[in-house]
């Protein structure tokens, strides 16, 4: 079997100083992180911890309140939210849902091409969803509608993709599936960040673990993370939050912090 040459990788991310939230209220406090280029990280927490905020702030879906990013910018992403930031009732095909994966290749005013319809036929092959080109997004279950989202995803063929619970209420089978085709793109090079719960699936599946609770616990290999001290640490530190607290000040200087963690690269 022919394997694809690695992608482009982009730069490591960094995160300095950094702090989001909502109408200048905080959600996520002060983190300092390097996550190197071609990583495959899962981002976990408890329940509340600012896991989707943090990736939508990677995917520039949010800004910062204070503090800095940096490697993502300019670069082509691949994002992919949660199943409650979609609407299944728009009026398309899952043949032209999966196509907008093509936008970076035909633009507004390009024409999509049997080309095109043959690429996106076979990303919908490489899913499983042969047969499901002309049904409409209600009509599918769960699992067939993220094996789509993942066809668009083949398509966007980004270097770095950035996934928001991409395996809940959907079956063992897709996940697994799914899961695969995260590993292709590891080790095609793309930067890979997965925010997700199933802590078991986590240590099957990715190196690199960030567990946040809404300010950095710990970043790195997996089994140094998910460690009973430093879960135990999450919980505390998430309980320990007042939402009705002020806007919290940043520090002097965004470009050190005293606690910068590292994700290096596993292939």
């Amino acid at each position: 079997m022919h394997k694809p040459p690695p992608q482009p990788a982009v730069p490591a991310i960094e995160l300095h100083d950094l702090t989001l939230g909502y109408d200048r209220h905080p959600a996520v406090h002060h983190v300092s992180l390097r996550i190197a280029p071609g990583s495959l990280l899962a981002l976990v927490g408890p329940n509340g911890a600012g896991k989707s905020t943090l990736i939508k702030a990677l995917a520039g879906e949010l800004r910062p309140i204070s503090g800095a990013m940096s490697g993502l910018a300019g670069q082509r992403i691949a994002w992919l939210p949660q199943h409650s930031e979609l609407d299944r009732s728009f009026p398309v095909t899952v043949r032209d849902m999966v196509a907008l994966g093509l936008w970076h290749r035909v633009g507004a005013f390009g024409r999509f091409t049997a080309e095109h319809r043959r690429l996106c036929d076979e990303a919908l092959a490489a899913v499983g969803l042969t047969g499901f080109e002309q049904r409409s997004l209600d009509a599918l279950s769960g699992g067939q509608l993220q094996r789509a989202l993942f066809a668009r995803l083949i398509l966007q063929d980004a270097p770095a993709v950035l996934l928001d619970e991409p395996f809940a209420a959907v079956d063992n089978r897709t996940t697994s599936d799914l899961l695969a085709l995260l590993h292709r793109w590891h080790r095609q090079g793309k930067t890979v960040i997965v925010v997700l719960h199933d802590l078991a699936q986590v240590r099957a599946h990715f190196p690199l673990t960030l567990l946040l609770a809404r300010e950095l616990v710990a970043c790195g290999p997996t089994a140094e993370v998910l460690t009973d001290a430093h879960w135990g640490r999450a919980q505390r530190m998430h309980e320990a939050f007042d939402d009705e607290a002020p806007l919290c000040a940043a520090t002097p200087d965004t470009h050190t912090h005293p606690h910068t963690h590292a994700a290096e690269a596993f292939t």
